[in-house]
């Protein structure tokens, strides 16, 4: 197991160059993007792009509407990553492997992370289109990207996880929902691993434990964030809401679609959070 993580660790920096000699920038910030929300990257001036499929070592996201591509370049005046896809735990992938990317982020320099999903509702006061910025998390996925051995260059054995999700960040961010005129909420976002959907039991359960929206991504890559000494901002786009005494099924196409149709909302949030960060 030894031999198996220094390779990885091996793989992560064979991968990291192979970007930097690729974007020619030295972007401070990364923007993991989820399920229809790619065309943010139309907003970016690009400086360069990167296929997943010829970075050494990179995992090739097969989820609907996961573009699989590198976006360098400038969102206002400051250099960002933008990486059009991400990978999934029910994709048959490693947590090393859903979580490549933050290494590789954080090899190259990256400072801050900004993170988003589709996610559906169970907290009763949403709706389908509303935007949650994530304050915390509940990882039932069934396993941990840091299981293993420790890699103490990358971050300390036990990470605390007081703060995953900046909570300046968090403030900085209802300031700028208020003043944009965009609705948000705050809330507990659980990763499960699926693909299967919830039941109307586990749907009841969830939000129980104090869960308001729930997803099938993010937490991997915000541990592995944390571990790596990344400051997290992270958003989900509520694409339906369940309630378990009134279920409905929730098919993808839709979830893309109502994700899609929010999409302008969380790109004016992004940009003018990106403007308003200050970097060291």
């Amino acid at each position: 197991m030894i031999e198996e993580i220094l390779n990885y660790k091996k793989g992560v920096e064979e991968a990291s160059q192979f970007i930097k000699e690729k974007i020619g920038i030295s972007p401070k910030i990364g923007i993991i993007l989820g399920t229809g929300l790619g065309k943010a990257t139309e907003r970016i001036k690009k400086e360069g792009i990167v296929l997943y499929k010829d970075i050494p070592h990179f995992p090739i996201s097969t989820a609907p509407s996961h573009k699989g591509r590198i976006i360098a370049g400038y969102l206002g005046e400051k250099p960002i990553l933008a990486f059009e896809g991400r990978f999934h735990y029910y994709e048959g992938y490693s947590m090393r492997e859903i979580t490549f990317p933050i290494r590789v982020m954080a090899e190259l320099g990256i400072e801050v992370l900004i993170i988003s999903n589709a996610a559906g509702g169970l907290n009763p006061l949403f709706e389908a289109g509303d935007i949650m910025i994530i304050t915390d998390h509940i990882n039932l996925m069934g396993d941990n990207p840091l299981r293993g051995p420790n890699i103490d260059s990358w971050g300390v054995r036990f990470p605390d996880m007081v703060e995953p999700y900046d909570r300046n960040f968090i403030k900085l961010m209802e300031e700028i929902a208020l003043k944009e005129g965009i609705k948000v909420h705050k809330g507990v976002y659980v990763a499960v691993a699926g693909p299967s959907m919830e039941t109307a039991a586990e749907t009841r359960f969830l939000r129980l434990i104090g869960a308001d929206a729930v997803g099938m991504s993010s937490i991997p890559e915000v541990i592995v964030g944390v571990h790596s000494g990344l400051r997290i901002l992270g958003l989900s786009v509520i694409t339906n809401v369940n309630l378990p005494d009134n279920y409905k099924p929730a098919p993808i196409e839709k979830v893309i679609a109502v994700a899609g149709e929010t999409e302008p909302k969380v790109i004016r949030l992004v940009e003018a959070f990106i403007s308003a960060i200050s970097l060291d």
